[in-house]
Order: C-alpha cells, then structure tokens, then sequence
C-alpha cells in the first residue's frame, strides 16, 4: 500500500484497536475510528487529533454506523483500508446456560457489525476501485473449543462472510480474513484467566500486526491469514 493511507478500524478505544491506533499513526496514515465508550473515544481524539478522527458508535447499530461512514466519506474520502476489530467474547458457560440475551448481542457486534461497516463503506472503494477490507477472524473461528460457544459461532460466521465478499469484490479490492494471534488483552484473560500472561501483550504484537494490516493487498484476497 501507499502511503498516507485512510484507514477506517473499529472496536479502537481498548487492545488491539487502540495498539494499532499509534502504530498506523506513527507511520502517518490517517486513521478513522470507533468504539463504544465516548470517554475512550475523548481519550483517543486529545491524545490523536486531526487528521485523525475517533466516534463513539456501536457497530450493532446500522442507522448509526451510516451516519458515521456518511460524515467521514464526505471529508476523507473513500477508505483505503477497512478492519473490523469490533468484537465481543462471552462469560464462558456451555451454550445451553448462555442467555438469550448474550448470545444476541454478541452477534450484532461480531457479525452483524461487521456487516453494518461493510455495507456502509464497500461501495465507496468499489467507486474508487481499490481498497482491502479485513474481518478479524480467531483462532476459534477456524477450530473450536468448550464454553466459547457464541465465540466461536461468530467467528466462523466471519470468516464464511468474508469468503463470500472475496468472490464479489471486484478487482484490485480484496477481502482477508485475519486472525491477530494470540494475545495477552482484557478479552483473553476473561477465557484464560492469568495463563492469558504467557502470551505476548497488544505493544509487542502491534509493531508486526500494523506491518502486517498494510502489506495487504489484491492478492490476499479471499485468504485466511494469521499475523
């Protein structure tokens, strides 16, 4: 990719979003964000500030994320790089003493944000003619594991859903479905407890994760890719 590139990620404000906000920053892209809590998102914009611009939306909610995607189209332009990080995990429970209730909201998140993002920011790089969209996937959206049911459900989702876009995307756009690895964040240690201290933190996975998110291009489309 070149660069100074518009970068559009989501699920910004806590670990691995926000690492990659001070990565792709340091290197001088712009990068347009969101998370849910508008006290991050504050944090975020008077740490960062312009070019780059943070929004606290919640990507389960379609009309909010097409008026998001609307406003940063009209002053930016299309994205030339999209990541949909936003993610929930779940209590770990076997799926029948998960709630109703969690399981849905972890899918409007998971998948149906993603979608919500794809939908309101794809035509605008098919118009442009380039661009790569990544869905982070998990290592649970390529295998399974117990009491991460919902999880993994959502991840696989990811990774059909992109598939699909791949093969509708036209050309030089790509679609990648990325696992980030595994890493030590507050979602990790909700599963994995203190064991989740092992695995590398989000400052040491961010350098190669950032290179990794840029060097994306045409011929990834349609992968399965793991940084």
């Amino acid at each position: 990719m070149n660069d100074n590139l518009i970068i559009v990620l989501t699920g910004c404000t806590r670990g691995l979003g926000r690492e990659l906000v001070g990565r792709f920053t340091e290197r001088g892209h712009t990068v347009l964000g969101c998370g849910r809590s508008a006290a991050h998102v504050a944090d975020l914009s008077s740490q960062f500030g312009a070019p780059g611009d943070f929004t606290a939306v919640d990507v389960s909610e379609g009309p909010a994320v097409a008026a998001w995607a609307k406003r940063l189209l009209a002053a930016h332009g299309a994205p030339d790089l999209v990541i949909n990080n936003a993610a929930l995990m779940n209590d770990p429970s076997p799926l029948w003493e998960v709630s109703a209730e969690e399981f849905d909201r972890l899918m409007a998140v998971n998948v149906n944000g993603t979608l919500n993002v794809i939908r309101s920011f794809a035509p605008s790089m098919i118009t442009a003619g380039r661009g790569v969209i990544a869905n982070l996937s998990s290592g649970w959206g390529r295998s399974t594991d117990a009491l991460v049911g919902p999880y993994c459900a959502s991840k696989h989702a990811i990774e059909g859903l992109t598939g699909s876009l791949a093969q509708e995307l036209p050309r030089p756009l790509a679609a990648v479905a990325v696992s980030p690895g595994v890493v030590d964040t507050d979602m990790l240690r909700r599963c994995w407890d203190e064991s989740a201290g092992a695995y590398p933190k989000p400052a040491e996975w961010g350098e190669r994760a950032a290179d990794f998110f840029l060097g994306l291009g045409p011929a990834d489309n349609g992968a399965s890719l793991r940084i």
